[in-house]
Formats: C-alpha cells, sequence, structure tokens
C-alpha cells in the first residue's frame, strides 16, 4: 500500500493511492459555540438537492445533538469502538500540540481506518479499509435525542463531573449541537473503498463526487465512510453524497458576479456559525502558509479550529472551534490533543482573533484574505482571570479576485428604540 503523509496526524500512514493534491482544497470552519441547532442549513440543502424520491432520508448535512445524538444512529461510536478493538489501548497520542504545521497537534500512534485492515474488494487487487453498514432502522430517526442532556459520567466515554457542593457530588447537565456535511476528506475513505473507482477528488477545490455512470450502489462507500456521509438511494441503486455546492463554489452563481460563492448550508446559516473557503495546499496536502486567510489564521495561527475524529486517518477537511461547556475528557477524543488550548484561547481571544470571528457569515462570498484596520479601545476587564482589552478594530474581507466584499467593526452597533415606540408592535 503506497504511503501519504497526514499532517492532522502528524505522520505518514498507509492509503490505497498514491500522494496526490488539488489545486486548492474546499475546507470550512464551523463555530460550535454558537449553534443553535435551528436547522436551517439542514432544510436549505435538503431543499435544494435531496428532496426527490428514494432521498427522503438523505440528509447530506445535519445538525445532531452530542453526546447522543447522530445520523446515522452512534456512527461515531461504532467506528471507534472497531478501532479500539482492533488496537487495545493503542489508540494514543504522543508529543503535544506545537507551531509545526506538519505535525501541530502532536504524533498519533494508533491505527487509522486505512491501517486496520478489512477486506474490501477492488476487482481483483483488495483494499484496506475498517467500516460497517448501518442496518436500516439507524437511518430512520435523523433528530434521534434532540436537546438531550448528559448528566455526570457514563461509560466507556468519561463525560465529567461539577462541584462538590455540601459533601455531594454533583454532575453538570450538558449537551452541544454538531453540524455536520462530507468533510471532502484529503483521504476519503468513500474514494479509497469503491470498487468502481466511481468517485473521484476535483483537482481544482478538492470537492469529492461520486460519478453517477460509474456507480454500481455495492455501498461500500456508505461502508467505509466513517463519518456515513455516502448514502444509498434505492430508487436509482445508486450511492449519492454532498457534491459542494460546486457550481457556487465555481463562482457560476450570478449574484457573485464569477466569485467563489458559499455552499447552500453555510449561505443560509442564521447563527453566523460557518466560514467556507479554499485554501492553497503542498504535494503532500499540508496547508502553504497563508497567514491572512481566515481559515489558515483559525486553524494554524490561533488553533481554535480542529479536525473532527483525526485519528480515523482521513484527513478531514472540516473544522470546529470546540464548546466551552463541556468536559475536556469528551471533546479530545472528538477532536483530538489541542482541544484544551483552543478553548483556552477561545475564551482569551485576542485582538486579532476577535476581529476575525467578525468575518462569519458577512458575506455569500468566499473570503480569501482579511485585512485589519486599527481602530480606539472601547473595553477593558478581567476576563477568566485574565486581563481582556476590546478594540473597535475594522476588519475588512476580500474574495478571490483581491476585490473588497466587506468590512465590519468589531463592537456590533447598540440601536435604541425612541421612547414614543417603547412596549408597541
Amino acid at each position: 500500500m503506497p504511503s501519504v503523509y497526514n499532517w492532522q496526524l502528524g505522520r505518514s500512514m498507509g492509503y490505497p493511492y498514491e500522494e496526490a493534491s488539488p489545486n486548492e482544497q474546499f475546507a470550512f470552519v464551523i463555530n460550535i459555540n454558537r449553534c443553535i441547532g435551528c436547522q436551517t442549513c439542514t432544510m436549505a440543502c435538503k431543499s435544494t438537492w435531496t428532496f426527490a424520491k428514494g432521498q427522503e432520508h438523505m440528509w447530506w448535512t445535519n445538525v445532531e445533538t452530542k453526546p447522543y445524538g447522530g445520523y446515522p444512529q452512534h456512527w461515531d461510536i461504532k467506528i471507534l469502538d472497531k478501532l479500539e478493538q482492533a488496537n487495545p489501548g493503542g489508540q494514543r497520542w504522543s508529543g503535544s500540540p506545537n507551531g509545526d504545521t506538519k505535525r501541530p497537534y502532536g504524533r498519533f500512534d494508533g491505527k487509522t481506518v486505512f491501517e486496520v485492515p478489512q477486506a474490501v474488494a477492488r476487482g481483483d487487487q483488495p483494499n484496506q479499509v475498517l467500516g460497517y453498514l448501518p442496518p436500516d432502522e439507524e437511518w430512520r430517526f435523523p433528530n434521534m435525542y434532540e436537546d438531550t442532556v448528559q448528566h455526570g459520567q457514563s461509560k466507556p466515554m468519561d463525560f465529567g463531573q461539577g462541584e462538590t457542593l455540601d459533601g455531594e457530588k454533583k454532575h453538570k447537565a450538558w449537551f452541544y449541537y454538531l453540524a455536520r456535511l462530507c468533510n471532502h476528506c484529503s483521504y476519503p475513505a468513500c474514494l479509497a473503498a469503491c470498487p468502481r473507482t466511481a468517485i473521484y477528488k476535483r483537482p481544482e477545490d478538492g470537492i469529492v463526487l461520486i460519478d453517477q455512470k460509474e456507480c454500481r450502489g455495492y455501498r461500500k462507500c456508505v461502508e467505509a465512510c466513517p463519518y456515513k456521509k455516502a448514502l444509498y438511494r434505492g430508487t436509482t441503486r445508486t450511492s449519492e453524497k454532498c457534491i459542494g455546492c460546486y457550481p457556487r463554489v465555481e463562482g457560476k452563481d450570478p449574484e457573485t458576479k464569477g466569485a467563489p460563492m458559499e455552499t447552500r448550508c453555510m449561505a443560509a446559516c442564521i447563527g453566523q456559525v460557518r466560514m467556507q473557503g479554499l485554501v492553497n495546499v503542498a504535494q503532500d496536502n499540508t496547508w502553504v502558509e497563508d497567514r491572512y486567510h481566515p481559515l489558515y489564521y483559525l486553524v494554524h495561527v490561533a488553533k481554535v479550529a480542529l479536525p473532527l475524529y483525526p485519528q480515523f486517518g482521513t484527513e478531514p477537511n472540516g473544522y470546529y472551534i470546540p464548546p466551552r461547556w463541556v468536559p475536556i475528557s469528551y471533546l479530545s477524543q472528538m477532536f483530538g490533543p489541542g482541544v484544551e488550548d483552543a478553548i483556552e484561547r477561545y475564551r482569551n481571544p485576542d485582538r486579532e482573533l476577535l476581529a476575525v470571528l467578525q468575518l462569519f457569515r458577512r458575506s455569500n462570498q468566499i473570503i480569501a484574505r482579511y485585512e485589519i484596520e486599527p481602530g480606539p479601545k472601547v473595553y477593558e476587564t478581567e476576563l477568566h482571570d485574565k486581563k481582556f482589552e476590546m478594540y473597535n478594530d475594522t476588519i475588512i474581507a476580500f474574495n478571490g479576485k483581491g476585490q473588497e466584499i466587506f468590512r465590519t467593526d468589531v463592537e456590533e452597533p447598540v440601536h435604541v428604540r425612541p421612547s414614543s415606540h417603547a412596549n408597541t408592535i
């Protein structure tokens, strides 16, 4: 099996195909701290792409309540359990998070879905991808356990405990919304498992697609994808998945006049949760330094955005700012060893991070670069036992053509209704 480099794992790993990289890579950041679970993104995608017969169960993007929710049910628990069974006690990280873009989270010493073999036919050449095929009942309830909280500890995962009060142990109640779509991975498991080579990454933007003419509906992609974002359609007997709204990314929507545009799920978000981008990558899929690209800044400079289950080995291009109220032990399993530092930086944002966070959902266009114009100090206080200063800086966003899209201030304006209109509609 060829060897490829996975910078999220901090090491090389086995993958069925030789190393290859697109010209640019589709990527996104989702700020979990802002998500209100309104499902607007879900319905925007549903009404655009999966409204036809045979697609009733298809949710290319969805929002699930963690720790119990999932679509299909238990998608992450099952693959984590399979990896642990195949490598008991060995799914561990060594080293520590650092500033090295080729090894920012340390080194993962465990086994990925490609390194724990489970034979999946690919013609006369067996492929190696660990996976499972969810039964029909696990696809029936996309909102199972919505808004269901976790109390205290639960096995096999330690979810954390609360304060001790009057000698009695009290447990914190918590949950959070995890918005998910296809991660358009650098090393897709669906692509690796397909016996028809019907799945491919677009060389221009790294979006992963299924060639419907070549697909025969063997469901090997459904079985192999650890995030379960490839889905089978019984009416056509083919598999389908998120297409990254590639016509919009290509700039074909007249609204942006040729400039790359965010996907439907990104653009529909009312909670200012999402930011999408196209990042430059080297031949080994590591990110080329682009200091004032907002995604590069959030992932590699501020280090507040982390990949979803990097230990799977697919090098997902979806990143999340972890929720600050959830026990670290739970989040570390989901986002890797950089969680504690990411939450600390988010809770105590510096001047630049505070400005970049204002870029989320201010425009439908994909932001390629930002600039900051310094403003006056408007606020100073103690935040989590640390000094916090707020400056009313202006942050300016530019698209891929170098054109200014918008500018916005850190301090949002306050509008007071005239007294003549008080308590009236």
